[in-house]
Formats: structure tokens, C-alpha cells, sequence
């Protein structure tokens, strides 16, 4: 309790001292509190002290989140503060890395979970300090969790080639054509509507993270088979891609996941996933010469970090680039 109490005054003086100062401020106090016991005062049932997790959310909203990116953030920070069990304010280092320790331990979770995880909680913990809500974010000292640099597979052109052949419905053969020439993610692909196709150009606006829009475009193959998939169709339906039977409702991220995974299962194919389009598209066109800022700008990343974690360089290529240039 002592401890909060220091921690709350220096909240408090914050934004009227210096580092040098509060330092002091803080020495000082522990030293003149050492010999006194310190209870705190139960707070009234109508006290309704700040809810820094909607203000958080809020500034995040602002800055162009999703709400299913808001959402996740929300989880994350109120499961941390559930096992915690401290006043915001109080949360030190020790809390976040023991809870960050015991969570890997139970749920054995993945480096990567862990560290999407240590990411928000700095985020939050870091909007708290700028904000001057606290003095220092506990999770400063809390660095970026190492991962394994897995190669990620990507879909061989034979495989395409099965999946395409094997394809029964007209619109099970336009999906994969569309997701395999755009790059575009599920996601934007469930949200596109039959006039939002530009036939002429071979292109269409999507709406990706953050509700921001860009450019996509499709290959000749892709636009035969669309428009061969639309013209079968006898609903109103202003989507894309509907479901089969009536009342041929708009497809959503689940349904097309289902479709690919059965007709993987079929093909003897494990882990037939829409996002291993994108991924099979960034690669393929690192390898065949495309400037890592147009596949940027095509995939619609906002850091190029980004893009370079999709564009996996094959082996292959390497040993025949080093033939070329070094051996």
C-alpha cells in the first residue's frame, strides 16, 4: 500500500517536475513513510474512476483499427487485468512478465502468440504514458519475443492447377481464380458486390485493414470465369459470391473456408487455406522480378515488413542466383 501510495503521488506530480525532480520526490518519500503504516480508504460504491480501456479503444478507433482488431485489443487487455488483479496504475514489470510466463505455461501457446500479445499490452501500456495516465509503461523493459523464421508454404502451380480442375461449381473455380491472381485477403473478397468488377480493366476496389481503399486486379483467365460464374447466376443478390442454394445469401469468410478445406480433403491436399493464395501470389512475384514496393502497394501493407514476411524467396532461386552472379 505504501508502495501505491508513492506511485500515485508521483502520478500526480508528473506533468509539473522533471525526471531529476520526481526521482528525488520519490526518494524523499520513501524515506519519511518508512516507519509509518499506511490503510487505504474504501472508495464510495458511486466512485466511477476512469475506464482507460474504452479511452485506449477510442484512440485506436481514431487512428483507423477495425472493430474486430478493437475488439481483440479488448480481450487481450482485460484477461491481462482479470489474472493480475491490480489497479492499472500499479501494474509493474514483474506482473506483466509472470503473467506473460504463466499464460505460454498453460495454454502452451506459440512465441508468436506471446509476443502479439506483449505487443498490445505496450501499446496500451505506452498510450497510458503518453497520455500521462502513468509514469513509466511496465512493459517497457519487456522486449520483442524471439520466433523461429519458418518458411511458410505456398501453392505449387500443379496444385492450383488441381484445385481448378476438380472445381464442379462455376463458382467455386471463379474464387480461387480470384483469389489466386489478386492477393486480395477473404476478407475484402466476401465484402465485394457484382458492380464493383471493372471487366474492361480487369480490376476492382476492395476495403482492407482500417477500411481503406485500394486497388486489385485479376488476370484474363479470372475474368472469363467470373463472368461465366455471373452469368449462371439467376438471384438478385448484389454480392459477388453467394451461397449455392436459395435464398443465396452473401458467402462469408467461414463459408469459403469450409468450400476450400473440403476440396483440399478431396485432392489429398493438407492445410488448403484462402490466405495461402495471398502468400503463393507475394512469392511468386518476388521471384519473378516484381519491386518489393509495388507488391507493397498491391497487397495493400502498410509496413514493408510486412510484404517481406509473405514474399518467402525460394531455395531454388537462390542456388540459381548464386550460380549467375557468384559461382
Amino acid at each position: 500500500m505504501k508502495h501505491n501510495l508513492i506511485n500515485d503521488v508521483m502520478q500526480a506530480m508528473l506533468p509539473h517536475l522533471n525526471n531529476a525532480q520526481l526521482e528525488k520526490l520519490q526518494t524523499v518519500m520513501e524515506h519519511i513513510l518508512f516507519d509509518y503504516e499506511i490503510t487505504a480508504k474504501i472508495e464510495s460504491a458511486d466512485s466511477e474512476p476512469l475506464n482507460f480501456i474504452d479511452l485506449f479503444l477510442s484512440a485506436k478507433r481514431i487512428e483507423g483499427c477495425s472493430e474486430k482488431s478493437l475488439k481483440y485489443y479488448r480481450a487481450t487487455i482485460e484477461a491481462m487485468l482479470c489474472n493480475i488483479q491490480k489497479d492499472i496504475k500499479h501494474i509493474e514489470t514483474e506482473d506483466i512478465r509472470a503473467y506473460l510466463t504463466d499464460y505460454q505455461s498453460k495454454k502452451q501457446s506459440s512465441r508468436v502468440t506471446i509476443d502479439n500479445i506483449r505487443r498490445i499490452l505496450s501499446s496500451f501500456f505506452s498510450w497510458l504514458e503518453d497520455e500521462d495516465y502513468i509514469l513509466k509503461s511496465p512493459v517497457r523493459r519487456i522486449h520483442k519475443v524471439k520466433t523461429a523464421s519458418n518458411i511458410k508454404e505456398t501453392y505449387s502451380d500443379e496444385m492450383l492447377e488441381l484445385m481448378r480442375d476438380s472445381c464442379i461449381e462455376k463458382r467455386d473455380l471463379a474464387m480461387i481464380d480470384m483469389l489466386a491472381s489478386t492477393g486480395m485477403r477473404v476478407g475484402e473478397m466476401v465484402l465485394l458486390n457484382r458492380n464493383d468488377i471493372d471487366f474492361n480493366e480487369r480490376e476492382c476496389v476492395v476495403f482492407g485493414k482500417g477500411n481503406k481503399e485500394r486497388m486489385v486486379y485479376f488476370d484474363a483467365r479470372t475474368k472469363i470465369h467470373l463472368k461465366d460464374y455471373l452469368q449462371s447466376r439467376t438471384d438478385a443478390n448484389p454480392a459477388l459470391f453467394v451461397s449455392l442454394k436459395s435464398p443465396y445469401n452473401r458467402m462469408h469468410i467461414g463459408g469459403i473456408e469450409v468450400r476450400l478445406r473440403r476440396l483440399g480433403k478431396q485432392l489429398g491436399m493438407p492445410k488448403v487455406h484462402p490466405h495461402k493464395f495471398r502468400r503463393t501470389l507475394a512469392t511468386m512475384a518476388i521471384d519473378k522480378g516484381m519491386p518489393i514496393e509495388q507488391l507493397q502497394q498491391l497487397l495493400g501493407h502498410r509496413r514493408i515488413d510486412t510484404t517481406l514476411q509473405y514474399a518467402m524467396v525460394k531455395q531454388s532461386n537462390v542456388k540459381i542466383a548464386h550460380r549467375k552472379y557468384i559461382g
